[in-house]
């Protein structure tokens, strides 16, 4: 028989050839490299048999699939080596996430570090045996017998949730097996490069009422290189962590009286405000009117927009005059009204709302994260009103404020992605019809390139989401913009055409930097707490060389204050080493130290944060320097 190759080009292969017996027919090189298979674009063991006319790929470690395979494998080696250390523990999940996998386990104490490092131990010596890995068929019957033998109730559970009644695929290795739909590598010695890194409680099934059970993280890479390098990502990672920078810098603290809900600390509030700032430059430049809209409203507005129904889980409520009023997860349905209020024509149109009103959404204590995902915050957010022929040159307006705005971070590869209308959504079919069309057609005219999304818009109308890379590489995702022909029907807006009669305008939502709380954190971890000079908290210190300055240091202060530098005296009496150590470890831009020299020229000694000495100047050439740099937004020194 005849299989086809990625190439087009075909293949002889024996009758009940296997995907191994391909990549055998191939060359010897690639049948030691096979992991895995895609079979009619479905990945399958290398034992899986192959028809006729099939068109077959190899999956090698290197490819995404074959990463996907040695983490979903390697897994399944930890939990191998668990149930050997830790006779009684259960099982129950085990899937691959972003740059590694989990599994979850029903144990009798929590794991310990040291437990991880046995497991890990145990891990390479079930490798090293290079035990074959295969799939067996098991009925239903068959596996819940077993599993109830084995006191695996989480199992059982699993099995029985199962629809339909179709053999069950169970992975076996050794004497150890697992209810799994695979792929698996063909054996044990295929893996090697694996790490575990942590452990945590999580409730089964991700409800609190459920037992709590161990889950163990870790991820796995092709070769070792590889591994070291993530590793060596992670150690950048931990170092640059928003929740241990923001408390050692002073820029954040959290209450347990306000779960979930920052405080910007002086520091802190600091960076917010130049944000705050640094945004509304750009919405005086392109005709945004900032508006201010009340944070609680009566539920018959979001029963309208459409949150009450599709959001309340995530809503807060409050009960006042027998009427039940909503704090606002979102500024859309506030900026409905505004619109609202005037009989509007389309020479009005388009009109551009800024809102930066606390939102406040109810997230779960268990996913709750530091900055990154909170229940109290604030958007950089804007909401446009546009006829149907503006909304490509609006949102190619968008485009590339979005551009700008994130080549000023230095964010680098910015990725697009077009999220199309979910299966819980308001409008008709041709509403979303059009929305789409007119999203891509904007991307495609400004020649953008994206991906689809498929079923990840809001609930309201299809979006663009911008994934930006940050400085080691991670990608976060920011900006969003939503085209939404529901809300302006939802609420009975409309607007005076040409023709003099009734026109629905469309409603575009818009944020670039999202949720501020969210970007702060991204970006102490993107400048690593170091920021550019024109958002640092702390611009500059003065350090005198001995008490005999203080009073030149004084004076330098407040004229640096003056010219509106935000600067700090360091009086203590640490010896100048120390004082510039103090002053490195908060990531000052400028240290200016004086002392006799520069007392009697008045001038001053600048050393940068970035390293090395530099000429003595004035304070009036030092202000001149830093508002140079703070113009231009410069990320350098």
């Amino acid at each position: 028989m005849h299989v086809q190759l990625p190439d087009g080009s075909q293949r002889e292969v024996p009758e009940g050839a296997t995907v191994a017996d391909v990549a055998a027919s191939i060359g010897k090189g690639l049948a030691k490299a096979a992991l895995a298979g895609k079979v009619d674009g479905k990945i399958v063991d290398v034992y899986t048999p192959v028809r006729d006319g099939a068109k077959i790929e190899i999956i090698t470690p290197k490819s995404e699939a074959g990463l996907d395979t040695i983490r979903h494998s390697t897994a399944h080696l930890m939990a191998n080596a668990v149930q050997e250390l830790f006779p009684g523990t259960q099982v129950t999940i085990g899937p691959v996430i972003e740059n590694g996998f989990f599994y979850d386990f029903g144990a009798a104490r929590p794991f310990t570090d040291e437990d991880l490092r046995r497991i890990e131990e145990k891990m390479t010596e079930l490798a090293k045996r290079d035990l074959p890995v295969r799939r067996e068929e098991w009925s239903r019957e068959e596996a819940i017998e077993t599993f109830e033998k084995l006191g695996e109730n989480f199992k059982v559970e699993i099995i029985k949730a199962i629809p339909g009644d179709e053999p069950l695929s169970v992975y076996r290795q050794g004497d150890w097996f697992d209810l799994c739909r695979g792929p698996h590598v063909p054996s044990t010695g295929r893996l090697g490069a694996f790490k575990l890194l942590s452990v945590a409680g999580a409730y089964w099934r991700g409800d609190e009422r459920n037992p709590m059970l161990q889950r163990i993280y870790g991820t796995a890479f092709a070769d070792k290189a590889d591994l070291d390098a993530h590793l060596k990502r992670l150690e950048e990672a931990r170092a640059r962590d928003h929740r241990k920078l923001g408390k050692e810098l002073d820029l954040i603290a959290f209450s347990h009286f306000a779960p979930a809900m920052p405080i910007f600390l002086p520091k802190g509030a600091t960076i917010y405000v130049e944000l705050l700032n640094f945004v509304r430059s750009f919405y005086r430049r392109d005709g945004y009117d900032e508006v201010v809209t009340p944070l609680i409203w009566d539920t018959e507005l979001f029963k309208i927009s459409g949150h009450y129904e599709n959001y309340r889980d995530n809503m807060f409520f409050s009960e006042v005059d027998e009427r039940e009023y909503g704090v606002k997860p979102m500024n859309c349905p506030g900026h409905t009204q505004i619109f609202a209020l005037e009989r509007r024509s389309y020479r009005d149109l388009p009109i551009r709302y800024a809102d930066f009103a606390r939102l406040h959404r109810y997230e779960r204590s268990g996913v709750t994260h530091g900055l990154a995902r909170v229940r109290s915050f604030a958007q950089d957010d804007a909401h446009l009103f546009v006829t149907p022929d503006q909304i490509e040159s609006e949102i190619a307006r968008e485009l590339q404020l979005l551009k700008e705005i994130y080549d000023i971070f230095d964010f680098k590869d910015v990725r697009i992605a077009l999220s199309t209308r979910p299966e819980k959504r308001l409008g008709t079919d041709e509403t979303w019809d059009n929305a789409e069309r007119a999203l891509e057609n904007a991307l495609k005219a400004n020649g953008i390139n994206y991906h689809i999304n498929p079923g990840e818009g809001a609930f309201y109308g299809p979006k663009l989401e911008f994934q930006v890379t940050d400085a080691i590489g991670r990608a976060w995702q920011l900006g969003t913009v939503q085209l939404d022909y529901a809300m302006p029907e939802r609420f009975g807006l409309s607007y005076i055409g040409a023709d003099n009669s009734e026109h629905r305008p469309v409603m575009i939502h818009r944020a670039i930097l999202g949720s501020l709380e969210r970007f702060i954190g991204i970006i102490i971890e993107h400048f690593a707490g170091a920021f550019p000079l024109w958002l640092a908290p702390v611009q500059a210190t003065v350090l005198p060389l001995s008490e005999k300055f203080l009073d030149y240091a004084d004076s330098v202060t407040k004229q640096l204050r003056a010219a509106g530098l935000r600067t700090e005296l360091d009086g203590s009496n640490e010896k100048l080493g120390a004082k510039i150590r103090t002053a490195q470890m908060k990531k000052i831009p400028y240290m200016l130290i004086v002392g006799e020299k520069e007392a009697e020229a008045g001038t001053v000694s600048l050393r940068k944060r970035s390293g090395g000495e530099h000429p003595t100047m004035t304070v009036d050439e030092l202000v001149a320097e830093a508002r140079r740099v703070i113009a231009a937004r410069s990320l350098t020194l």
